[in-house]
């Protein structure tokens, strides 16, 4: 059985982390070299970068970034943050990073994510999901968040099933920041859409969040504000997951 992730995510822009409310109001959180060595020695699973300006001012700061992160750090790197093309996509692997993370141009040229799958293997590809509920379904996002889309949450999960990918990363906008608990409803409703991996973000402010995402079908839990905002870090969740009975990685 695959064990239980615990994956800190680190929101980049101008080369420095930070972390909002919604997609919005963000606030400096640090450096993320050496908030990457803490998290090394703290024995996280993996590390998702997502730049939120890379969209703007290209992948230059985002490439230097994870090749020093990943000089130094020894666990799977995924990184994203306006990746267009196959050579982006290419140049962020060259610089250390493991996956790659997908969102806008799923919709605007959902090929590509058949192309990097192809050519680094479906493993590689990670596949992001933001989303409201509003009015009695899920809306989806692109843009970080700022652009709705018309497609359902079924048909995108059917079409980006069809292309191949080797993850979700699901998240509710309007849990972003709240430290209230991930929307279950929508892990739900994903883990009956695919049988892909879901890790899901959004919403963590204590460990038991972390608990109630596991046993609705996570395999991964993306943390940011719980461990940025509290005296919490993954050596402590995944104790604390252990004693709870859920499969997660020992470390001597």
């Amino acid at each position: 059985m695959l064990k239980k992730r615990i994956i800190p995510k680190l929101l980049l822009k101008n080369g420095r982390m930070v972390k909002g409310v919604e997609f919005a109001n963000f606030r400096d959180t640090g450096d993320p070299i050496s908030a990457s060595r803490i998290y090394n020695h703290q024995y996280a699973d993996e590390l998702v970068f997502l730049d939120i300006d890379a969209t703007v001012t290209g992948q230059s700061e985002l490439l230097n970034i994870i090749e020093k992160v990943s000089s130094e750090c020894f666990m799977p790197l995924s990184v994203g943050g306006g990746i267009k093309t196959l050579g982006m996509a290419r140049e962020l692997i060259a610089a250390g990073a493991d996956k790659v993370v997908l969102n806008s141009v799923c919709y605007e040229n959902p090929g590509l994510v058949r192309e990097i799958s192809e050519v680094f293997g479906e493993q590689a590809v990670v596949v992001s999901i933001d989303c409201r509920f509003e009015n009695g379904q899920w809306r989806l996002f692109s843009h970080s968040g700022s652009k709705p889309e018309s497609v359902s949450l079924a048909d995108h999960f059917s079409h980006i099933d069809e292309l191949g990918c080797g993850e979700y990363l699901i998240q509710n906008i309007q849990h972003d920041g709240h430290r209230e608990g991930y929307d279950l409803e929508l892990l739900r409703e994903c883990v009956r859409l695919t049988n892909t991996p879901i890790v899901i973000g959004a919403g963590a402010g204590h460990f038991m969040h972390l608990v109630d995402a596991f046993e609705n079908g996570a395999h991964g839990v993306g943390c940011a504000s719980i461990f940025h905002f509290a005296d919490n870090n993954p050596l402590r969740a995944r104790s604390y997951l252990k004693n709870k009975g859920i499969n997660v990685r020992s470390y001597k």
